[in-house]
């Protein structure tokens, strides 16, 4: 049976919380909505290995012998300031909790991302079992991040508190097909093949960092080999696939990085690196996006996950997209997906690093757009699913292959899309961006 490989796209939301400017530049937020004994205090332009780093404070009696337990998105240290009446201790899932051996008023700590750039919002406090942060807000900090993206001495590390944010106001309502402006998706990248005096685009990819575009091993590859690297070429900020784009910005890629364990027959462990020669210059056009990671899911507004693929991969007209587009689909079981043609989908989907997406109703990704991003919205609030909800965007997958047609090698957009899943591949990807 015959196979095409291509590409596909979607969308998602976040809450406002009120700020409060204390002793120039400090900053204070409450982090659990509607509890104005919490609150946490910042300081704006820490060096970029503090900058994650905040003071806690909890305001109310604590008699001899209370408990709190705090649980934190992502992994984080918490010190106490004062360790006269308290102490803490770790527990097995990467919560902690304080116990008091003295009664105090009070309590304040020290709390630090274990990541460059990663702040660790708290999403659960419980005293003496009791929840107090039914109703967390996430995301306020991120914005203070700034890492190292400023400085040309920079190490090639992911920017991670700034990433997948549009910089150009986006208002058009996302359906399926639509067409896309300048700016809407500034980390998604055109590859191209030089041959000779030619040069020919093949895939898509996803900026992650100053020097790596993300995408997909067969398509820096021949028949499982890596290409040359001088015969590729990268464009970030493209929005016309033909003619001049006045933001773009070109460069050579310096190495392919290929999964060892790539098997181009059968699309096991389809993901690559390509190291670019030269920084790409952040702007208004151009932005890395983020990578998923296993809790994210809790931020979703529901259970189902849709997600955006971009590209100028074939239309209905048989034809490369002109102009970058962009389609919305769910991902669905994997024994839906088997179940829809248990020949082709039985023998792609044997080692849970893959997932299904789609409609089946002629949405979906086509052939150039391989290597492009399924990329899902997080809102900075939890579950907020206000359609003007500040987020970001987050790589959950890779356009790997779908069943072509059966008069002719091109996509059939009635089936469903197979995608490298990002999530389980995280620590390969870091292992060489950070």
């Amino acid at each position: 049976m015959k196979y095409s490989i291509f590409l596909c796209v979607i969308a998602i939301v976040a809450t406002n919380q009120q700020k409060s400017i204390l002793i120039n530049p400090a900053v204070s937020y409450t982090p659990c909505i509607g509890d104005y004994d919490i609150n946490i205090n910042y300081e704006p332009g820490l060096p970029p290995d503090e900058e994650n780093k905040y003071q806690l404070s909890i305001s109310k009696e604590f008699p001899l012998h209370t408990n709190i337990v705090i649980t934190f998105d992502t992994d984080a240290s918490i010190t106490l300031n004062d360790k006269s009446f308290a102490r803490i201790s770790l527990n097995p899932d990467n919560s902690f909790t304080i116990r008091f051996f003295k009664s105090n008023d009070g309590i304040r700590l020290t709390v630090k991302g274990l990541t460059l750039g990663i702040v660790p919002y708290i999403t659960s406090l419980t005293i003496n079992s009791q929840e107090y942060c039914t109703q967390p807000y996430l995301g306020y900090l991120d914005t203070y991040i700034q890492g190292y993206l400023d400085t040309a001495e920079s190490p090639d590390r992911k920017p991670q508190g700034n990433c997948g944010r549009r910089q150009v106001t986006h208002t058009e309502l996302i359906v399926n097909g639509a067409m896309t402006k300048p700016g809407d998706w500034p980390w998604h990248v055109a590859l191209y093949k030089i041959d000779v005096s030619t040069i020919k685009y093949i895939c898509g990819g996803t900026l992650i960092s100053k020097n790596y575009v993300l995408t997909a091993a067969h398509c820096i590859t021949l028949r499982g080999v890596p290409v040359l690297p001088e015969s590729l070429s990268a464009v970030l900020g493209k929005f016309n696939l033909i003619g001049g784009d006045t933001d773009s910005q070109e460069r050579e890629v310096f190495s392919l990085i290929v999964h060892n364990e790539f098997d181009h027959r059968r699309l096991e462990n389809d993901i690559g690196l390509l190291k670019l020669k030269s920084e790409a210059v952040f702007s208004d056009y151009i932005q890395p996006a983020c990578l998923w990671y296993p809790k994210a899911v809790d931020k979703l507004p529901s259970t189902e996950i849709f997600g955006t693929i971009v590209g100028w991969g074939f239309e209905n007209t048989d034809a490369l997209a002109p102009q970058l587009r962009k389609a919305k689909m769910p991902i669905i079981s994997e024994s839906t997906c088997i179940k829809s043609n248990p020949v082709f989908y039985s023998k792609l989907l044997t080692n849970n690093k893959k997932f299904c997406a789609g409609y089946r109703n002629g949405t979906s990704a086509c052939n150039g757009d391989s290597g492009s991003a399924f990329q899902v919205f997080l809102p900075d609030t939890a579950r907020d699913d206000n359609p003007d909800a500040v987020g970001s965007w987050y790589v959950r997958g890779i356009v790997s292959v779908t069943l072509s047609r059966i008069d002719v090698a091109l996509c059939n957009p009635d089936e469903y899309v197979v995608f490298t899943d990002v999530e389980k591949y995280k620590p390969w990807i870091d292992n060489y961006i950070t």
